[in-house]
């Protein structure tokens, strides 16, 4: 150790991010790496006093969207706001590149549609300096943030640049195109990419209701860009899908990819409401394959994927109506006036709801599981609280009800709507996921889904609610910041963070836990062009540590920007 180190965490209760009990010591930092853990005697240029407080690795979120964010921005908010310090992004099978000039506004209909990114700040924000993905991760490198990411080779980008029109009208690519593919996967994963993601669900569409370009790509195409990675040694596999095959035969699909080429494999796993226990059964598939000696790991979400529908947002209830999208060319405030018209609530109701939607989940929504969002946000309400369950109490249709609160509190107000993991309306399956050891935590999402979902506080949430404030079934403290800091670190081949330990990365954060609370959503309309997007902070982040530095104070950030692009595996 250096004999004054650059910073000195003090009399913190150390939670290390290996699983084991906390403990009261403290942290010296010198560089980017921790240079010792326990008793320090030298003094710190810097000292940080954490009595009374938890110091923990910094969060690895390995589920975000930050493709686009990240070339315009060097804030990597919310993620960074809730102790994120590296994040995974590319999942999903959608990105930037590798791209041809004529296909770039086609990426951006697509990330707009499967990610509510809107295109307009999409179209001022990429500046295209790239065509391949090692270009893309140049172009990535050159820009500094507050946390490090890492960045996925996308199958959707991948197919349209080798396939063209092809590959949007879902046709079977040839034995040379998944030469093609496959040489430019083992091309990416030399270059740096973290592992290829890709997706095959009916959910995932562009605006115009087209279905993503991976949604029936071939095993043979799909083992084909993961013999690709063999031949690199290198990265990771990303799987989103409805298992349209069946889960059985499709989790086989999935194993012999993983046989095939030796890498690893993730995939989103949530509580599907028609289905209800098919997560358990992928869960057993995932422990069984693990056993057998290969690796999948299904990355399940610590709370409800919900929409959080208002009338500032991308969605609500009526957004398909003609007679509001009449009042969409108003500001914000004449639009909430001439809602609270009873002449125009009475035509907003009259009107189908579904046919003029361009929002692929319209059908999925329920009234049943709809209710109001309050603050501090509720993420596990009772059934009582339902939008049906109000409106029987009242004698009125959960239209009704839907409708006046949305109007209510200048037209400010959210609908909490879980779209998963709350069949039961209880977070049951969340905590069975937590339970399971193979079992990874995320989907964060962070960076996607802005206009109408909030799930980027995951890691704050993961705390509070499973280590506080849940009646039943709470967690160990120190089991849940391994869940999303060694577990996540190492999964994706990080072996250089995600544990507090001399030579490890200097990524940490310093929590007053007792303080640890997520504040309500807002709307923001910060991104470029003026986008909106929905934003949530919170409260008892005392310090954020990105190698070595300071990066948030008190929730705030510092300027400091020491994070960059992670090429790959680390040790």
């Amino acid at each position: 150790m250096s004999a004054t180190p650059d910073i000195v965490i003090r009399n913190g209760t150390v939670i290390d991010g290996t699983g084991k009990p906390g403990f009261e010591g403290d942290v010296a930092i010198a560089g980017d790496r921790i240079v010792a853990v326990g008793k320090v005697e030298a003094r710190g240029a810097e000292e940080i006093d954490a009595r009374g407080q938890i110091v923990t690795p910094g969060f690895v979120d390995i589920h975000t969207h930050y493709d686009g964010q990240a070339v315009w921005d060097s804030h990597m908010q919310p993620s960074a706001w809730h102790g994120v310090t590296t994040a995974v992004m590319g999942n999903c099978g959608v990105g930037f590149a590798p791209v041809k000039p004529g296909d770039r506004d086609r990426l951006i209909e697509l990330m707009e549609g499967v990610e509510d990114i809107p295109g307009p700040a999409l179209h001022e924000g990429l500046k295209w300096a790239w065509e391949s993905f090692p270009q893309y991760l140049d172009a990535l490198e050159s820009k500094k943030r507050d946390i490090d990411i890492c960045a996925q080779l996308p199958h959707a980008a991948l197919r349209v640049f080798v396939m063209g029109d092809r590959a949007s009208h879902l046709e079977h690519a040839t034995e040379d195109e998944i030469r093609q593919m496959a040489d430019l996967a083992e091309e990416a994963m030399r270059a740096g990419a973290i592992g290829f993601s890709t997706s095959r669900t009916i959910s995932h569409k562009t605006l115009a209701g087209d279905p993503t370009p991976t949604l029936r790509a071939q095993e043979a195409e799909l083992v084909g860009i993961a013999l690709g990675m063999k031949r690199a040694g290198a990265g990771q596999l990303e799987m989103v899908s409805d298992f349209s095959l069946g889960v059985e035969n499709e989790f086989a699909m999935f194993r012999r990819m993983v046989q095939a080429s030796g890498r690893p494999m993730v995939f989103s796993l949530s509580q599907n409401h028609s289905t209800p226990d098919s997560y358990k059964v992928l869960m057993r598939l995932s422990r069984e394959a693990q056993a057998d000696g290969i690796c999948i790991r299904p990355v399940f979400p610590p709370r409800p994927i919900g929409i959080l529908f208002g009338l500032l947002g991308s969605q609500n209830p009526f957004s398909g109506t003609p007679t509001f999208k009449s009042l969409l060319p108003l500001s914000f405030e004449d639009r909430v006036a001439a809602m609270r018209d009873p002449s125009v609530k009475a035509r907003i109701l009259s009107e189908d709801r579904f046919a003029g939607s361009n929002f692929p989940l319209i059908n999925r929504l329920s009234f049943a599981r709809m209710f109001p969002f309050g603050d501090p946000p509720d993420y596990e309400p009772p059934q009582s609280q339902s939008l049906e369950s109000i409106a029987a109490r009242e004698g009125r249709t959960a239209e009704d009800v839907a409708y006046d609160m949305l109007v209510s509190g200048g037209g400010r107000n959210f609908l909490f709507t879980p779209l998963t993991n709350y069949a039961g309306y209880n977070l049951d399956p969340c905590r069975e996921a937590l339970e399971d050891p193979n079992v990874l935590t995320g989907l964060s999402d962070g960076g996607a889904h802005v206009g109408f979902i909030s799930d980027g506080s995951f890691p704050t949430y993961l705390l509070q609610h499973w280590g506080r404030d849940r009646a039943t079934g709470r967690f160990p403290l120190e089991e849940l910041v391994r869940k999303q800091t060694s577990d996540t670190a190492h999964a994706v081949g990080l072996m250089d963070r995600g544990v507090i330990a001399p030579g490890k990365k200097a990524d940490l954060n310093v929590i007053d836990f007792t303080k640890l609370a997520l504040q309500r959503p807002e709307m923001k309309f910060d991104l470029p062009a003026g986008g909106r997007r929905l934003l949530q902070q919170a409260t008892g982040y005392t310090a954020t540590i990105k190698s070595g530095q300071v990066t948030y104070r008190g929730g705030q950030a510092t300027g400091a920007l020491p994070g960059t692009l992670v090429r790959g595996a680390q040790q």
